[in-house]
């Protein structure tokens, strides 16, 4: 038995900073615990139980160690707010047997902790799940069969179907996924120093088959041979069926700059039209933001949906949705996602302008790729410490790159919802090209700060959705649309080169834009 103990000087830190209410309940930590699964591995899980009474049972599946900052952010700080916590070291990670399967094995690994959790005395039929990335997708891989006592999941930047984020552009999503499998093998920091090395070589390689050799990851290989997402292969690492089925009281949070935002904003579509209990927070953070520069709003709304949920309290939400302006610098609170807009097109000129009104004669822009010097990736949505909000004008200075761009605004204007591009294009090339369109923001000193963002693989004309979006563009600033052929290493190398024609006849920008006699109170 091990003695009770009370968060402390650093519970009471980490509550201060973090904006976290009042705690005090002491709580007992009982660690490397062997939990069974039906196949014979064991699964090493700690526990955190408060001393008497408790809310009911967080579950936390995680492949990055039990320690901190899992144990304080969430372990000891629901402790300490009267809920038992479970965090659990998925297979063939943290000392849990068995080999690591990124993805493929969490479905049935659940299920046996969920079944496990049912022999514990101290287990009181409530349950809850908590976690961010792969830990969201751990509660996805449960929720395709969610257990009846499962009473609420908090999901942060958990994407539902991996196959797609590996290779839904019909490209592969390169760097984040063979930089991840690098660091998921990696123990220590000098072993963390030398997977950043080895991916950076690796992306030396002209191809992402010759780059994964330096990594030595099997998942990896896997996901390189298994183009079609059609392939049953991919079965074990598709949770959509969970949003058909699921009635679980879900919390969604995401960032506008995370690589997964729009899985996210699908999660709460499809869950809210079915009528099932769900809330959504976007800000204005990457994926890895969410770790700790969004801690004081994920950790907060997390422990207000299982008070809700599991503990009773009447809900502390304003509204089911909270979204952050980016742009304007605020919070606002939405019935629903996205708000009512109107739509606001502009024609692009052989000029590079981007105008209200169509030109009389809007000419032909031309652009190339080249495989021996790809357009580079910068900023955006992805998984690295440089994803996000970039100043843009190194890339635009390329000549593999095109911008169009509006007279400065006379108005603020704000784009809320999902910008849509028509553009009509004539590709030479042996193999089918790339291309990469994104919306910029360019402000009053010239910097081009990019705002959203697609990635496809095309033929020829597309009409296309960019990725969904909540930005203010202030009176005088302009709008810009940048498009290119590549975005690398964030996507895989094209081998071929192309070039591109791009018709300024029948192409446009269509933006979905808020009145202003419509907007809701930041």
């Amino acid at each position: 038995m091990t003695k009770p103990q009370r968060a402390g000087v650093i519970g009471a830190v980490h509550r201060k900073v973090f904006g976290l209410p009042p705690g005090g309940t002491p709580y007992t930590v009982e660690r490397g615990l062997r939990v069974p699964t039906a196949d014979g591995a064991h699964l090493l899980t700690d526990v955190y139980a408060p001393v008497g009474e408790t809310h009911g049972t967080v579950l936390i599946r995680t492949p990055y160690g039990r320690g901190l900052p899992e144990s304080l952010f969430h372990g000891r700080a629901l402790a300490d707010h009267g809920y038992q916590v479970v965090v659990q070291s998925v297979r063939g990670t943290g000392g849990s047997t068995g080999t690591f399967r990124p993805m493929a094995q969490e479905a049935s690994d659940a299920q046996d902790t969920v079944a496990w959790l049912r022999t514990q005395p101290w287990f009181t039929g409530r349950l809850a799940t908590l976690g961010g990335s792969y830990l969201g997708w751990t509660q996805w891989a449960l929720l395709r069969d969610p257990p009846p006592e499962l009473r609420a999941s908090v999901v942060v930047v958990g994407p539902h179907d991996f196959a797609r984020a590996l290779r839904g552009t019909g490209s592969f999503a390169l760097a984040d996924f063979l930089g991840w499998s690098a660091m998921i093998q990696a123990r220590g920091l000098p072993a963390m120093l030398a997977a950043r090395c080895r991916v950076k070589a690796a992306l030396r390689e002209p191809t992402a088959e010759a780059a994964a050799l330096g990594i030595g990851a099997p998942w990896f290989t896997d996901w390189l041979s298994h183009t079609d997402l059609d392939d049953p292969f991919w079965t074990d690492y598709d949770a959509t069926a969970a949003l058909a089925t699921t009635r679980t009281p879900t919390l969604l949070i995401g960032g506008w700059h995370d690589v997964f935002v729009d899985q996210t904003l699908e999660q709460f579509h499809a869950l809210e039209e079915r009528g099932v209990d769900v809330a959504m927070t976007i800000g204005p953070w990457t994926h890895l933001d969410t770790t700790f520069k969004a801690a004081r709003v994920t950790d907060s709304e997390a422990l207000s949906w299982f008070d809700q949920h599991l503990a009773g309290a009447a809900s502390a939400r304003p509204a089911p949705v909270r979204s952050y302006l980016t742009g304007a610098g605020v919070w606002r609170t939405l019935q629903s996602w996205p708000p009512k807009t109107g739509e606001h097109t502009l024609a692009l000129h052989a000029s590079g302008q981007l105008s209200d009104e169509p030109a009389e004669d809007p000419g032909t822009v031309e652009f190339t790729y080249d495989p021996a010097d790809p357009t580079p990736a910068l900023g955006g949505r992805h998984m690295s410490a440089k994803a996000g909000r970039q100043d843009n004008r190194p890339l635009e200075r390329r000549d593999d790159v095109v911008t169009f761009t509006s007279a400065p605004l006379e108005a603020d204007l704000d784009v809320v919802g999902t910008p849509h591009v028509e553009l009509r294009l004539t590709v030479e090339s042996p193999a089918p090209p790339h291309l990469f369109v994104r919306l910029c923001d360019v402000d009053d000193r010239g910097r081009s700060w990019n705002v959203t963002e697609v990635f496809t693989t095309t033929s020829g004309s597309v009409s296309l959705p960019l990725g969904s979006c909540a930005h203010r563009f202030l009176a005088g600033h302009r709008v810009r649309l940048q498009i290119s052929g590549g975005a690398y290493p964030r996507f895989a190398r094209n081998p071929a080169p192309a070039r591109y024609a791009l018709a300024c006849a029948d192409s446009s920008l269509s933006l979905p834009v808020e009145p202003a006699s419509t907007k809701e109170p930041a």
